[in-house]
């Protein structure tokens, strides 16, 4: 229906009538109702789950909480390794005014690149400047971490700046708050806080915890509005170590001392309760500090953790496997006479010579004390091939000892079947076998002990905050000896202290025993046994009750060890008595120092020895080669004194036992140059080899020695 109205001049005009303009409005309002009603139930209802995970993932993350990783402790509660919160810098490029001069403001503070932070500021900048450009999204360029896991003296000096453009954030941090103490046993762990080293490694899982989850609440621009823990982080599991960080610090100290001084390739030292295997302490050289990444060109080998990784062979502290096995299977006692052949023997057609001047005739004991190696094939001999090895065996050499380090190297021993004819005289000085500082540690524990094979420990309880301790099982002790033959090799390693070649390990107001080892070491690139040593001595004190076992091994030495090896175990072994209240066995008299290191000369000769597979060459620089002293023609012989051996043959001794001897005798060459050393040899017609440079220090054999024809007088210069 239309209706009038009077326009502007007053005449009327047809118009919509308001009813029809109502009834419109309300249409379209209707249809507008519908609309919305339509969408709101498709949104709500027909697609109502699709919107409610599309708003989820806009505003809900979920994110995962780290568990705090297990602190490790000494036996007395002294913290190894913990983790800490630590600051974290990063800054945004786009913010940054003014990029150079950043750069060099956090160079100077932070110790960073200044032009290797500038390119990657300056790359930053140009890639969200090509991105606008292109008109797509900037990926990944207004983010830059400059340093992370700062030190706290690094991050305060930076607040103090108030850069607002540096961002600090929290990130947990592995903290070593000895530095390099014991770093070879506790390990390292990587950026994300996993153990690749050490303890940190073998036992990751535990130290690791369990990481829980959180759901994130976010605004648009992504900043956290609330949270929900879904499930909380399970933290890892403390351990507690039978590490004394005392007696670890003092062997820390002297190893490097001992390895500097005698210019060691590296070192290894094992300090052990005899009775329970509780590790006291455990040392490896070269040392590094745990708290620092790996150096660019750092050797690899500085972070292998030689006392249980490295495997050598052992040389002459190896006869006390001999020696237990003859107690034990022959009829020989400590006062047993062994012809020593005067320092030659021919065995199975290979001519063997003592390490120093020959003896004739020593008893069992002795051959220990002087480190006879003709007295220790002799007895190797009677005690046979089979019996040997069964020995070397229950003593735990050729398997691992299932202390919880990685790489552990079981040694090697060879099946009787790999032996040659000439192996029973190798094996029975050290030599054809190899073994890990912490197999020489447990083997002499037996002997401490009363004759049990004891499983070496280093975790004494495992225990999760909040939770009840868990104590870490000891393994059972295997009796492998009779106790009165522990004993008696007791004595006997006394006497190797007392008048033999571990005079320098004679503590003040203390027993002990011991032996020395001087093992030649085989060159894989020359094919040659080399005229470096693995200096050795494995000891015990008191000798009556033993409180501590300790083994030393310094490798790539020009001395011997019982005075390369000795002196580190006499100063290991007083503190650590001293540190754990052991009490005065004797008189507190300080022993006389050892004046002549030839009376340690103990090398255990290996020129009939088919060396080891797994020995590592030496470096080509620590080399000094020289060619092999000639064998001396074979003599007429009589069988040896211990037992008659087919194929063994011995010179024929003199009434009063001293082979009788023909050519000069070696001269001292003692505090002499080389020059002069060479002089003195021409003009007598001795031939010398000359070991090293500087002034002459020891020398093989001794002066006043008649030497055999050809026979070469060996001099060490240093």
């Amino acid at each position: 229906m239309l209706a009038w109205r009077r326009g502007g001049d007053g005449n009327p005009v047809r118009g919509a009538h308001p009813t029809t303009r109502l009834i419109a409005l309300a249409a379209f309002a209707f249809l507008w109702a519908v609309a919305v009603l339509f969408r709101l139930i498709q949104l709500q209802v027909v697609s109502h789950a699709t919107y409610v995970e599309a708003a989820r993932r806009q505003q809900q993350h979920a994110a995962r909480l780290d568990a705090a990783r297990g602190t490790i402790y000494d036996r007395a509660g002294r913290i190894l390794a913990k983790s800490v919160l630590a600051d974290s810098i990063s800054i945004n490029p786009l913010r940054v005014p003014d990029r150079p001069l950043a750069a060099e403001i956090l160079a100077r503070v932070l110790g960073v690149d200044r032009q290797e932070l500038l390119e990657k500021m300056d790359s930053a900048v140009e890639s969200h400047r090509l991105a606008l450009e292109e008109k797509r999204k900037p990926k990944g360029t207004g983010f830059l971490w400059v340093k992370r896991k700062i030190s706290p003296a690094e991050a305060e000096a930076l607040k103090s700046l108030k850069l607002d453009w540096v961002e600090f954030q929290k990130e947990p941090h592995r903290y070593y708050p000895d530095g390099s103490l014991a770093s070879h046993v506790v390990g390292t762990v990587d950026f994300q806080e996993r153990g690749n080293l050490g303890l940190e490694r073998k036992l990751d899982d535990e130290l690791r915890g369990r990481p829980g989850h959180a759901t994130m609440l976010t605004d648009v621009l992504q900043r956290a509005i609330d949270s929900r823990v879904d499930k909380p982080p399970e933290a890892g599991k403390d351990l507690t170590l039978t590490l004394d960080q005392r007696i670890q610090f003092v062997v820390d100290r002297e190893l490097r001392a001992a390895c500097e001084k005698h210019r060691a390739v590296s070192g290894s030292l094992v300090v052990m309760n005899p009775y329970t295997g509780e590790v006291l302490a455990m040392a490896s050289y070269p040392r590094f500090d745990a708290n620092e990444p790996p150096q660019q060109g750092e050797p690899a080998s500085v972070r292998f953790d030689h006392p249980v990784s490295v495997a050598f062979e052992p040389g002459s502290v190896f006869k006390i496997i001999t020696l237990s096995a003859a107690l034990e299977t022959t009829a020989l006692r400590p006062e047993s006479p062994i012809n020593c052949g005067g320092g030659t023997l021919v065995l199975f057609g290979r001519v063997i010579h003592e390490a120093k001047r020959g003896y004739g005739t020593l008893s069992m004991a002795d051959v220990l004390a002087k480190s006879s190696n003709i007295g220790a094939i002799q007895i190797g001999l009677k005690v046979g091939p089979e019996k040997l090895l069964e020995y070397v065996r229950r003593f735990g050499f050729g398997k691992a000892t299932g202390i919880p380090l990685p790489a552990e190297s079981t040694g090697m021993v060879r099946d009787l079947r790999w032996w040659g004819k000439s192996s029973i005289g190798s094996v029975a000085m050290g030599h054809e076998v190899s073994t890990t500082t912490l197999q020489l540690a447990q083997a002499c524990s037996v002997i401490a002990n009363g004759g049990l094979l004891v499983k070496p420990r280093l975790v004494l309880k495992r225990q999760r905050p909040g939770e009840k301790p868990d104590s870490e099982p000891a393994g059972a002790p295997k009796r492998i000896l009779k106790p009165e033959t522990a004993i008696t090799m007791r004595q006997m390693m006394e006497g190797v202290v007392l008048h033999g070649t571990g005079k320098a390990a004679r503590l003040a107001g203390y027993t002990s025993g011991g032996k020395t080892g001087s093992a030649q070491i085989f060159d894989l690139v020359t094919k040659h046994y080399s005229h470096l040593y693995n200096g050795s001595f494995v000891g015990f004190a008191p000798v009556t009750n033993p409180a501590v076992v300790i083994a030393v091994s310094l490798n790539g030495v020009k001395l011997f060890g019982g005075v390369v090896a000795a002196p580190v175990f006499k100063t290991i072994a007083t503190e650590t008595l001293r540190l754990l209240g052991v009490p005065k066995d004797i008189p507190e008299v300080e022993p006389e120092p050892l004046t002549d290191p030839e009376e340690a000369n103990d090398v255990a000769i290996a020129d009939l020895s088919t060396p080891p597979d797994d020995l590592e060459p030496l470096p080509p620089s620590l080399l000094q080669t020289a060619p092999p002293a000639q064998a001396a023609p074979a003599q007429p012989a009589t069988l040896a004194a211990v037992g008659a051996v087919p194929g063994v043959l011995a010179p024929q001794p003199s009434p009063n036992g001293i082979v009788a001897a023909e050519g000069p005798k070696a001269p001292s060459f003692q505090g002499k140059t080389v020059r002069e050393v060479l002089e003195e040899a021409l003009a007598g017609g001795i031939a010398v080899e000359v070991i090293g440079s500087g002034v002459a220090r020891a020398q093989a054999p001794a002066p006043g020695t008649m030497l055999r024809p050809s026979e070469k007088v060996r001099v060490n210069f240093q």
